[in-house]
């Protein structure tokens, strides 16, 4: 039985915009329920749909809690996303766990995140069964709202089997044939234009367009276009009186 994704569930945000870019950040990676409580400007925001870049499904279905009680009420599990020291005995844990924890679930899960200002009270953290964290810079930890949510997102996501961007195919590697007629052709061409001078450099010369070919791991494709390009230059070249 596939567990159920976990909520995302926003503590009283502050800026329309950052609801938004929260909500972009979670269907980049396959999460769709959004939980806003006791959210400052109200609900809906005029400022989020644009932030959202098309993630409207996402605020479409956001519900809004007076409370973060009721917000996580039908949750098993309870993760606080903080970067902030704790006088609590609550678990620390990294992404990676909670993702791993997540997936091994049965239950309904929630991830929460804090005001933009002040990130999570004390007293909301109280709420979770464990906090998560990130390692980040302990001179510079300040993370957006935005950010913070597609870190956790994104880890989530690795357990699941989201469809990648198609990867092109890597085209085999030319045969030294078609290497050799390529630098054969730049020679002649070269050469027709009294491009090497003097004399006594010639093979050095000839040597550094060698390396400069040889070294770039050119398809056979890739040597048609380069050829056909240098076809184009000299046909427009003048004739020699």
């Amino acid at each position: 039985m596939t567990a159920p994704k976990p909520v995302i569930i926003l503590v009283q945000p502050q800026l329309g915009e950052n609801i938004g870019k929260a909500a972009r950040a979670m269907l980049n990676f396959g999460l769709t329920e959004m939980r806003l409580v006791a959210p400052r400007d109200g609900w809906p925001n005029p400022s989020a749909g644009p932030a959202a870049s098309g993630a409207d499904l996402v605020l479409e279905q956001a519900q809004v809690f007076d409370t973060l009680a009721k917000a996580v009420a039908d949750c098993s599990t309870v993760y606080a996303s903080t970067v902030r020291r704790r006088e609590l005995v609550v678990p620390v844990i990294g992404p990676e766990e909670m993702a791993q924890r997540i997936v091994g679930l049965t239950g309904r899960s929630a991830i929460l995140f804090g005001p933009e200002r002040s990130g999570l009270a004390t007293e909301d953290v109280a709420v979770a069964d464990a906090i998560v964290t990130v390692p980040i810079n302990p001179e510079f930890g300040s993370l957006n709202l935005a950010q913070a949510v597609i870190l956790l997102a994104y880890e989530w996501s690795r357990s699941q089997d989201l469809a990648q961007p198609t990867v092109r195919e890597v085209e085999p590697p030319a045969p030294h044939a078609d290497v050799d007629g390529l630098i054969g052709h730049w020679e002649a061409e070269l050469d027709a234009v009294g491009y090497f001078f003097p004399p006594e450099r010639t093979q050095a010369t000839r040597n550094t367009i060698r390396t400069i070919f040889t070294k770039t791991g050119w398809s056979t494709r890739e040597i048609k276009a380069v050829r056909g390009m240098l076809r184009a230059v000299v046909n427009r070249r003048p004739p020699r009186a």
